[in-house]
Protein backbone atom coordinates (compact mmCIF):
# COMPACT_ATOMS: atom_id res chain seq x y z
CA UNK A 1 0.00 0.00 0.00
CA UNK A 2 1.23 3.44 -1.05
CA UNK A 3 0.11 7.13 -0.07
CA UNK A 4 1.37 10.30 -1.20
CA UNK A 5 1.67 13.25 0.31
CA UNK A 6 1.52 16.90 -0.15
CA UNK A 7 2.60 19.58 1.91
CA UNK A 8 4.34 16.94 4.02
CA UNK A 9 6.93 19.09 5.38
CA UNK A 10 4.89 20.21 8.57
CA UNK A 11 1.54 20.33 10.20
CA UNK A 12 -1.21 18.08 9.33
CA UNK A 13 0.72 16.80 5.73
CA UNK A 14 3.36 15.53 8.61
CA UNK A 15 1.04 14.12 11.10
CA UNK A 16 -0.89 12.32 8.41
CA UNK A 17 2.14 10.88 7.16
CA UNK A 18 3.28 9.75 10.63
CA UNK A 19 -0.23 7.70 11.00
CA UNK A 20 -0.40 6.06 7.46
CA UNK A 21 3.20 4.74 8.34
CA UNK A 22 1.93 3.51 11.38
CA UNK A 23 -0.90 2.02 9.41
CA UNK A 24 2.42 0.29 7.11
CA UNK A 25 1.92 2.67 4.48
CA UNK A 26 4.95 2.97 2.26
CA UNK A 27 4.74 7.30 1.53
CA UNK A 28 5.70 9.36 -1.01
CA UNK A 29 6.22 12.96 0.86
CA UNK A 30 6.22 16.12 -1.41
CA UNK A 31 7.06 19.57 -0.47
CA UNK A 32 9.22 22.28 -1.18
CA UNK A 33 12.05 21.90 1.79
CA UNK A 34 13.71 19.02 0.95
CA UNK A 35 15.86 19.16 4.71
CA UNK A 36 12.44 19.17 6.21
CA UNK A 37 11.25 15.84 4.58
CA UNK A 38 14.11 14.27 5.16
CA UNK A 39 14.16 14.33 8.46
CA UNK A 40 10.76 13.70 8.88
CA UNK A 41 11.77 10.63 6.35
CA UNK A 42 14.09 9.35 9.24
CA UNK A 43 11.41 9.27 11.68
CA UNK A 44 9.04 7.02 10.04
CA UNK A 45 8.73 3.25 9.33
CA UNK A 46 8.14 2.41 6.33
CA UNK A 47 9.51 3.07 2.92
CA UNK A 48 9.78 7.28 2.19
CA UNK A 49 10.28 8.62 -1.39
CA UNK A 50 11.27 12.22 -0.89
CA UNK A 51 10.21 14.23 -3.62
CA UNK A 52 11.33 18.35 -3.09
CA UNK A 53 9.19 20.20 -5.63
CA UNK A 54 7.23 23.75 -5.85
CA UNK A 55 3.82 22.71 -6.54
CA UNK A 56 2.76 26.19 -6.83
CA UNK A 57 4.05 26.00 -10.14
CA UNK A 58 2.15 24.44 -12.73
CA UNK A 59 4.65 22.27 -14.62
CA UNK A 60 5.58 20.91 -11.54
CA UNK A 61 2.31 19.43 -10.67
CA UNK A 62 2.18 17.02 -14.41
CA UNK A 63 6.54 16.84 -13.22
CA UNK A 64 5.19 15.37 -10.25
CA UNK A 65 2.25 12.88 -11.58
CA UNK A 66 5.05 11.69 -14.21
CA UNK A 67 7.49 10.93 -11.98
CA UNK A 68 5.11 8.39 -9.50
CA UNK A 69 2.52 7.00 -11.62
CA UNK A 70 4.11 3.81 -12.23
CA UNK A 71 4.04 3.62 -8.29
CA UNK A 72 0.25 2.80 -8.21
CA UNK A 73 -0.85 5.10 -5.35
CA UNK A 74 -3.37 3.89 -2.89
CA UNK A 75 -3.88 6.88 -1.34
CA UNK A 76 -3.40 10.72 -2.34
CA UNK A 77 -3.77 13.43 -0.09
CA UNK A 78 -3.87 16.92 -1.28
CA UNK A 79 -2.74 19.30 1.36
CA UNK A 80 -0.21 21.99 0.03
CA UNK A 81 -1.68 25.33 0.90
CA UNK A 82 -1.42 28.30 2.80
CA UNK A 83 -3.59 31.34 3.94
CA UNK A 84 -3.01 35.16 4.28
CA UNK A 85 -4.70 38.28 5.81
CA UNK A 86 -6.04 41.84 4.74
CA UNK A 87 -8.24 43.46 3.03
CA UNK A 88 -8.23 42.51 -0.27
CA UNK A 89 -7.43 45.70 -1.82
CA UNK A 90 -4.41 45.88 0.34
CA UNK A 91 -3.02 42.25 -0.05
CA UNK A 92 -0.23 41.61 -2.33
CA UNK A 93 -1.61 39.97 -5.51
CA UNK A 94 1.13 37.96 -6.28
CA UNK A 95 1.10 35.77 -3.20
CA UNK A 96 -3.02 35.57 -3.61
CA UNK A 97 -1.58 33.97 -7.30
CA UNK A 98 0.57 32.13 -5.75
CA UNK A 99 -1.86 30.91 -3.29
CA UNK A 100 -4.71 29.89 -6.21
CA UNK A 101 -2.12 28.51 -8.05
CA UNK A 102 -1.21 25.84 -4.92
CA UNK A 103 -4.43 25.81 -3.32
CA UNK A 104 -6.63 25.22 -6.75
CA UNK A 105 -5.09 24.55 -9.57
CA UNK A 106 -2.68 21.95 -7.78
CA UNK A 107 -5.25 20.25 -5.75
CA UNK A 108 -7.25 20.11 -9.39
CA UNK A 109 -4.57 19.00 -11.48
CA UNK A 110 -3.01 15.94 -9.24
CA UNK A 111 -7.07 14.89 -8.79
CA UNK A 112 -7.86 14.80 -12.12
CA UNK A 113 -4.66 13.22 -12.96
CA UNK A 114 -4.37 9.98 -9.90
CA UNK A 115 -8.31 10.05 -10.41
CA UNK A 116 -8.11 8.65 -13.76
CA UNK A 117 -5.69 5.42 -12.42
CA UNK A 118 -7.61 5.04 -9.48
CA UNK A 119 -11.13 4.70 -11.74
CA UNK A 120 -9.34 1.98 -14.12
CA UNK A 121 -8.28 -0.25 -11.37
CA UNK A 122 -11.70 0.74 -9.27
CA UNK A 123 -9.93 0.96 -6.14
CA UNK A 124 -8.03 3.98 -4.15
CA UNK A 125 -8.84 7.23 -1.50
CA UNK A 126 -8.39 10.89 -2.28
CA UNK A 127 -8.56 13.33 0.76
CA UNK A 128 -8.51 17.17 -0.61
CA UNK A 129 -7.73 18.92 2.48
CA UNK A 130 -9.87 22.15 2.63
CA UNK A 131 -11.14 24.24 5.72
CA UNK A 132 -14.18 25.15 7.79
CA UNK A 133 -13.46 28.39 5.93
CA UNK A 134 -15.04 26.71 2.65
CA UNK A 135 -18.60 26.87 4.53
CA UNK A 136 -18.67 31.00 4.90
CA UNK A 137 -17.37 34.27 3.11
CA UNK A 138 -14.53 34.88 3.75
CA UNK A 139 -13.71 39.09 4.67
CA UNK A 140 -10.44 39.81 5.63
CA UNK A 141 -9.09 36.34 4.05
CA UNK A 142 -11.16 36.28 0.77
CA UNK A 143 -8.94 34.85 -1.41
CA UNK A 144 -7.90 31.91 1.08
CA UNK A 145 -11.77 31.20 1.59
CA UNK A 146 -12.70 31.49 -2.09
CA UNK A 147 -9.98 28.37 -2.70
CA UNK A 148 -10.99 26.37 0.21
CA UNK A 149 -14.48 26.54 -1.02
CA UNK A 150 -13.80 25.60 -4.63
CA UNK A 151 -11.73 22.68 -3.34
CA UNK A 152 -14.66 21.31 -1.01
CA UNK A 153 -17.28 21.91 -4.08
CA UNK A 154 -14.88 20.13 -6.39
CA UNK A 155 -14.81 17.34 -4.47
CA UNK A 156 -18.47 17.05 -3.81
CA UNK A 157 -18.74 16.98 -7.37
CA UNK A 158 -16.61 14.02 -8.05
CA UNK A 159 -17.91 12.61 -5.16
CA UNK A 160 -21.05 12.45 -6.42
CA UNK A 161 -20.07 11.79 -9.93
CA UNK A 162 -18.05 8.38 -8.16
CA UNK A 163 -21.66 7.47 -6.83
CA UNK A 164 -23.09 7.44 -9.92
CA UNK A 165 -20.21 5.87 -11.81
CA UNK A 166 -20.66 3.15 -8.76
CA UNK A 167 -17.14 3.60 -8.90
CA UNK A 168 -15.17 1.90 -5.77
CA UNK A 169 -13.01 4.77 -5.82
CA UNK A 170 -13.48 7.30 -2.69
CA UNK A 171 -12.36 11.23 -2.60
CA UNK A 172 -13.10 13.06 0.90
CA UNK A 173 -12.40 16.29 2.15
CA UNK A 174 -11.31 17.74 4.96
CA UNK A 175 -12.53 20.93 5.91
CA UNK A 176 -11.21 21.45 10.26
CA UNK A 177 -11.64 24.85 12.03
CA UNK A 178 -8.95 26.26 13.36
CA UNK A 179 -5.01 23.63 13.86
CA UNK A 180 -2.03 24.21 15.69
CA UNK A 181 0.35 24.61 12.73
CA UNK A 182 2.69 27.05 11.00
CA UNK A 183 -0.30 28.39 9.05
CA UNK A 184 -0.68 30.96 11.87
CA UNK A 185 2.40 32.27 10.98
CA UNK A 186 2.29 32.43 7.13
CA UNK A 187 -1.14 33.82 6.70
CA UNK A 188 -0.21 36.17 10.02
CA UNK A 189 -2.91 35.26 12.35
CA UNK A 190 -3.57 34.03 15.30
CA UNK A 191 -6.74 32.37 16.33
CA UNK A 192 -9.24 33.65 19.07
CA UNK A 193 -9.63 30.65 20.51
CA UNK A 194 -7.66 27.53 21.31
CA UNK A 195 -7.52 25.13 18.27
CA UNK A 196 -7.18 21.49 18.07
CA UNK A 197 -3.76 19.81 17.36
CA UNK A 198 -2.17 18.34 14.32
CA UNK A 199 -1.80 15.26 15.35
CA UNK A 200 -5.50 14.75 16.74
CA UNK A 201 -6.50 16.35 12.91
CA UNK A 202 -4.50 14.05 11.12
CA UNK A 203 -5.76 10.69 12.63
CA UNK A 204 -9.14 11.73 12.71
CA UNK A 205 -8.81 12.74 9.14
CA UNK A 206 -7.59 9.03 8.02
CA UNK A 207 -9.72 7.22 9.68
CA UNK A 208 -12.90 8.76 8.74
CA UNK A 209 -11.70 9.21 4.85
CA UNK A 210 -10.86 5.03 5.23
CA UNK A 211 -14.59 5.02 6.12
CA UNK A 212 -15.54 6.56 3.11
CA UNK A 213 -16.68 9.73 4.79
CA UNK A 214 -17.19 12.82 2.16
CA UNK A 215 -17.14 15.77 4.42
CA UNK A 216 -14.64 15.47 7.65
CA UNK A 217 -15.30 18.02 10.36
CA UNK A 218 -12.73 17.50 13.14
CA UNK A 219 -14.00 19.19 16.52
CA UNK A 220 -17.63 19.60 17.95
CA UNK A 221 -17.24 23.46 17.54
CA UNK A 222 -16.68 23.25 13.85
CA UNK A 223 -19.10 20.59 13.57
CA UNK A 224 -21.66 23.27 14.82
CA UNK A 225 -20.55 26.04 12.82
CA UNK A 226 -21.19 23.96 9.96
CA UNK A 227 -24.77 23.53 11.12
CA UNK A 228 -25.16 27.26 11.31
CA UNK A 229 -23.35 27.90 8.19
CA UNK A 230 -26.43 26.31 6.08
CA UNK A 231 -29.13 28.07 8.31
CA UNK A 232 -27.72 31.70 8.23
CA UNK A 233 -28.18 34.04 5.31
CA UNK A 234 -24.77 34.93 3.42
CA UNK A 235 -25.07 38.23 4.85
CA UNK A 236 -25.16 37.36 8.73
CA UNK A 237 -22.55 34.89 7.82
CA UNK A 238 -20.45 37.52 6.73
CA UNK A 239 -20.67 40.13 9.35
CA UNK A 240 -19.46 37.00 11.82
CA UNK A 241 -16.66 36.02 9.98
CA UNK A 242 -15.55 39.99 9.48
CA UNK A 243 -15.76 40.49 13.24
CA UNK A 244 -13.97 37.11 14.42
CA UNK A 245 -11.56 37.77 11.72
CA UNK A 246 -10.73 41.34 13.06
CA UNK A 247 -10.13 39.59 16.88
CA UNK A 248 -7.45 37.16 15.33
CA UNK A 249 -5.16 39.12 13.73
CA UNK A 250 -1.56 39.21 14.97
Amino acid sequence: MKALITGASSGIGKDIAKYLSELGYDLILVARRKERLKELKNELKTNVKVIPLDLSIEDNCFKLYDMVKKDSIDILINNAGFGDFGKFNETDIKKELQMIDLNIKSVHILTKLFLSDMIKKDRGHILNVASSAAFSPGPLMATYYSSKSYVFRLTEAIHSELKYMKSNVNISVLCPGPVNTEFNDVANVSFSFKPLTSEYVSKYAIDKMLKNKLVIVPGTMMKFSRFFSKILPDALLSKIVYNNQCRKKS
